[in-house]
């Protein structure tokens, strides 16, 4: 959607229904976001009530971002944010990104097929931190009718490069003084007057200020002040003026007009724009003294050390280097405006890409392998020399490196060496599509920033090494595949932890033992490390031994528990321990503190076995397992499973096996390999869980024979 031309219809009406909304529900200001189709971001379309260039550091916000707009469109639901407090407490990162004190409601634009995206809206401190039913109502039926007029739309607005602005609806004021009078009365004023509108464009000046800024009325009007005041083009005057039109507060700031003339401006913003009066200063400043441009052109802006603060915080959570790539590019390029992104390290002195955004995969693989010439590419270079480089335009990195390769269409490029420990151990690559100048602001955020990467990445690369470390000596201590028996099927399935959990101790094996007798063990050992692992490999092969020697289910457990408590390892492991007999259509079972099985018989209802568990493995305290025997006919199903597939923080965990056997009655006829996957999808609708989980289904079929 992004860069397309746009539909001046659709966005016309998306406008009068923002307006409409605003006014509706009160609020001092609102915005359209609508998801873009070709990446995971929301792009501010349309606003009112604020300046465009106020809402700048939040024109695209990544989808995958922790704030109340994105939170909404995720979980398709509204979201209420009532003062400062609230968004510090709910959304640390995003209260440092957002400093006013502000209500916020955010809720998505459900359309008849699809979520548009959101709408936000903003309340003015003054009003009361909770969300009444009237308010709920109106931001409701509003959101509605924004989602109609996106979905009557001919073609969808396209996401601009810069967000329209539409006047706020106000009702009619009905008969006021007369301009001339009004204007005749600033104009007696001694103090320096200017009238901002939403655009931020100088709508009103008057003769006082017009001395005082040594601009004529004509060189002002309809101009941005930082435009046509070059010093008050500064970092601190851009937040000072972006905090006055989001928070509506009154603030001040003073200013040195070269040479040496200082002055005060306050700055007092509503729905309808900005006043500022403008006075000198008591003395002048010293020829000495360092004038405010000067000493904020080098250094970031607040807003800039805001999105420092947000990443850095980020940053602490990711740990793979998966996560640190895709969280550098879902935050860092909206932010900065790139469209892509390459991460690459060093090996063997060439160049490896780890991770990439926004390049073909033919691009990525032509940079692959290139060698590390501090003379051929400037990549080459930072990994060298662990300085950054940036580039405006393709003229520029040609001029300094003629026999750079170009095999791709970007036109500017930030080049960021990733340095931890005083050394280079890769290099972050920013692009854009058209040319682009790097101000000292932009400079001095990226560089710190890439410091901050390259600690998450160093981490991260050795949370992969010791994770594919556990994960393959896992892998290889499960059974590669299992028996297949006659009168027999099975399905099994290990998933691991899905997000900031190490290989665990979870396992699962089926030894045949005639050709009508089978056991069937699942277990959990306790922890999520490498030790883990391997103590499951030791659990898995002494149950196997004992099994195999003809011991009963209880014997097999007991003789288990000293084998574990021989090994002194100090952790414990949980097992479930079926013999299957197929000739006689019963499984005895007995349990060392493992999650009882569910049971589904052919044509009747899924429901927790009640079983008697003994304790864990590993104390080896001399303990009986009690053993359980079931019946089990052909075309029932037994499914085992470890607590990672029911114990969901939160939830009582009865409750949700309950749920998994009504859902195991509910599914019918399904093929087991169908079945397995439905199950873990049930309680794991998201894909995402902490603890590892395994997963066994036994079902009975015609073809075993009583071989008495």
């Amino acid at each position: 959607m992004t860069g397309r031309s746009e539909q001046p219809g659709a966005t016309d009406s998306l406008g009068e229904a923002l307006a409409t909304a605003v006014h509706r529900t009160g609020a001092m200001a609102g915005s359209v976001y609508l998801l873009d189709p070709e990446e995971p971001v929301l792009g501010l379309v349309v606003m009112c009530g604020t300046a465009v260039d106020a809402a700048e550091p939040w024109w695209r916000m990544p989808l995958a971002a922790q704030a109340p707009l994105t939170e909404s469109v995720r979980e398709e639901r509204l979201v209420w944010v009532g003062c400062q407090e609230d968004m510090a407490r709910r959304y640390p990162r995003a209260a440092m990104a957002f400093p006013f004190q502000l209500a916020m409601a955010t809720t998505p634009l459900r359309g008849v097929s699809r979520c548009w995206g959101a709408l936000v809206l903003l309340w003015p401190p003054s009003r009361p931190d909770h969300l009444t039913l009237r308010r709920r109502g109106h931001i409701v039926f509003s959101a509605r009718r924004i989602a109609r007029v996106l979905d009557e739309a001919a073609h969808p607005p396209a996401i601009p490069e810069r967000p329209r602005l539409v006047p706020v609806h106000h009702p009619d004021a009905g008969p006021g003084r007369s301009a001339r009078a009004v204007s005749g009365f600033v104009e007696r004023l001694p103090l320096g007057a200017l009238a901002l509108d939403l655009e931020g464009r100088v709508s009103f000046v008057n003769a006082a200020a017009v001395e005082l800024l040594g601009r004529s009325a004509e060189q002002l009007l309809g101009t941005l002040p930082w435009q046509s005041l070059p010093w008050l083009d500064t970092p601190d005057c851009a937040d000072t003026y972006r905090t006055a039109v989001s928070s509506r507060e009154p603030l001040a700031m003073t200013v040195l007009r070269p040479p040496d003339r200082q002055l005060e401006f306050r700055l007092y913003a509503d729905d309808s724009g900005v006043s500022v009066l403008i006075t000198p200063c008591p003395t002048a400043a010293h020829p000495d003294q360092q004038s405010p441009d000067a000493r904020s052109a080098g250094t970031p802006s607040t807003g800039r050390i805001y999105r420092l603060m947000h990443l850095a915080a980020a940053l602490t959570e990711t740990v793979s280097v998966q996560d640190v790539i895709d969280l550098t590019a879902d935050q860092v390029l909206p932010a900065f405006g790139a469209r892509g992104m390459i991460m690459s390290t060093a090996e063997a002195g060439r160049l490896r890409a780890i991770g990439h955004r926004g390049y073909d995969s033919d691009v990525i693989a032509h940079l692959e392998g290139l060698p590390i010439d501090a003379d051929l590419t400037p990549v080459g270079r930072a990994l060298v020399t662990g300085a950054p480089s940036f580039f405006a335009s393709r003229e520029e990195l040609t001029s300094s490196y003629p026999r750079a390769p170009q095999i791709s269409d970007k036109q500017a490029w930030a080049i960021l060496p990733l340095i931890t420990s005083g050394r280079p151990i890769g290099c972050c690559v920013l692009a854009y599509d058209h040319p682009h100048v790097f101000t000292a602001g932009e400079r001095s955020v990226l560089t710190p920033l890439a410091g901050m990467i390259a600690q998450a990445l160093d981490r991260a690369r050795l949370y992969d090494a010791k994770h594919d470390l556990a994960h393959a000596l896992q892998q290889t201590l499960l059974p590669h595949s299992l028996p297949i028996m006659k009168g027999l099927d099975v399905a099994a399935r290990y998933l691991p932890g899905s997000y900031g959990i190490e290989v665990g101790g979870d396992f699962y094996d089926l030894i045949r033992l005639t050709d009508t007798t089978a056991a069937a063990v699942i277990g959990d050992v306790q922890g999520h490390d490498v030790t883990a692992a391997a103590l499951m490999g030791q659990v898995r092969t002494a149950v196997h031994s004992h099994a195999t020697a003809g011991a009963t289910p209880d014997e097999v457990l007991t003789r288990t528990d000293r084998d574990l408590a021989d090994l002194d390892a100090g952790r414990f492991a949980t097992c479930l321990y079926v013999h299957l007999d197929l000739a006689r259509h019963q499984a005895v079972l007995a349990s060392a503190g493992h999650p009882p099985p569910l049971l589904r018989h052919p044509g009747g209802q899924g429901h927790v076995v009640d079983i008697d568990p003994g304790p864990p493995l590993g104390f080896g305290l001399g303990a009986s397992y009690p053993v359980t025997t079931v019946s089990v006919p052909v075309g029932a199903v037994l499914a085992l499973y470890t607590d990672g597939l029911v114990e969901i923080p939160g939830t009582d965990i009865g409750r949700t096996t309950a749920e998994l056997a009504r859902h195991l009655t509910a599914s019918g006829d399904l093929a087991l390999h169908h079945l397995i996957d439905s199950l873990v999808q049930h309680t794991r609708p998201t894909g995402r869980h902490t603890d590892d989980i395994a997963l066994l289904l036994l079902q009975p079929t015609n073809g075993a024979t009583d071989p008495g």
